[in-house]
């Protein structure tokens, strides 16, 4: 029987898992630690010291991986993209909540990041519950939002005043540029989980412009008033990382935000991201 126990870490999204082995992982215990994806969100799985094919074995069971067409991976496992940030910078990866390359006409459907070296204090992970977002609205908001649509790109987070350095190659972190940045896809306003059947708001402020038919200006003061909507404290949760911590969350149900706190510490990651599909 499995030995996987599970503790929530609050009443919102985020739990954490014990009693589990990645490098030796049965179908039973994949399919808890599915389950409780769906269920909650994020889930958090601590000391698992484990190479990266290992990484990247857990990340295939749940789909095929990407390949970022912006963010540059490994050489030899372009899947992987190593999250370094160096001791005396500020953190400038993920650092705004989102959620991942909705700019994708197939949004990523998770990811799993794997904490190696870990500063001493700082640098959580806060997550945002995105069927609590779209369930607390008010019904005639509901009512208005359903069916509508929206248009997401690349083209303001990977386009800012101070990226040049990564396309450049000169940095932790680099880039190599593609004209996709550039381009714009529409996705619902509330996506359907096909999973769970559970609706859920899909848009967010690192990459959503506008609603589709409007202008930027008339979108903007309901798109704002959902990007802080969307991520209330009580739909959140915070994480924090140890050593060797593995997180995986569901893109299709919360969005997640990297703080940058830690400025004088290291921290490296390791990340892959699954495929994901056409929201509905």
């Amino acid at each position: 029987m499995s030995k996987i126990a599970l503790t929530p870490l609050t009443g919102s999204c985020g739990a954490e898992l014990s009693g589990v082995d990645l490098a030796h992982l049965s179908d039973e215990d994949f399919a808890q630690i599915h389950q409780a994806w769906l269920d909650y969100g994020a889930v958090f799985i601590r000391d698992q010291d484990i190479e990266l094919e290992t990484l990247v074995a857990f990340g295939k069971r749940f789909g095929n991986l990407e390949v970022h067409p912006i963010v540059d991976g490994l050489s030899d496992a372009p899947e992987i993209t190593r999250v370094l940030k160096p001791a005396g910078e500020s953190a400038s990866f993920g650092t705004g909540w989102h959620s991942d390359n909705t700019f994708f006409e197939k949004p990523s459907m998770g990811s799993v990041l794997y904490g190696k070296t870990i500063p001493p204090y700082g640098g959580d992970t806060l997550f945002a519950n995105q069927y609590r977002a779209y369930e607390t609205l008010s019904d005639g908001l509901k009512h208005t939002l359903d069916g509508m649509m929206a248009v997401h790109s690349a083209s303001h987070a990977y386009t800012v005043a101070g990226t040049q350095e990564k396309y450049d190659k000169k940095t932790a972190i680099t880039y190599t540029w593609s004209d996709s940045i550039m381009d714009e896809v529409i996705h619902p306003v509330v996506r359907t989980h096909p999973e769970t059947g559970r609706k859920a708001l899909f848009v967010n402020d690192m990459f959503t412009l506008r609603f589709d038919g409007m202008s930027k200006e008339d979108s903007q003061p309901l798109l704002q008033y959902l990007f802080h909507h969307c991520v209330k404290p009580d739909f959140c949760c915070r994480f924090r990382w140890s050593e060797n911590a593995v997180a995986l969350w569901d893109n299709r149900a919360v969005q997640h935000y990297a703080t940058d706190d830690y400025q004088a510490f290291e921290r490296l990651m390791y990340r892959v991201t699954i495929e994901g599909d056409k929201p509905a």
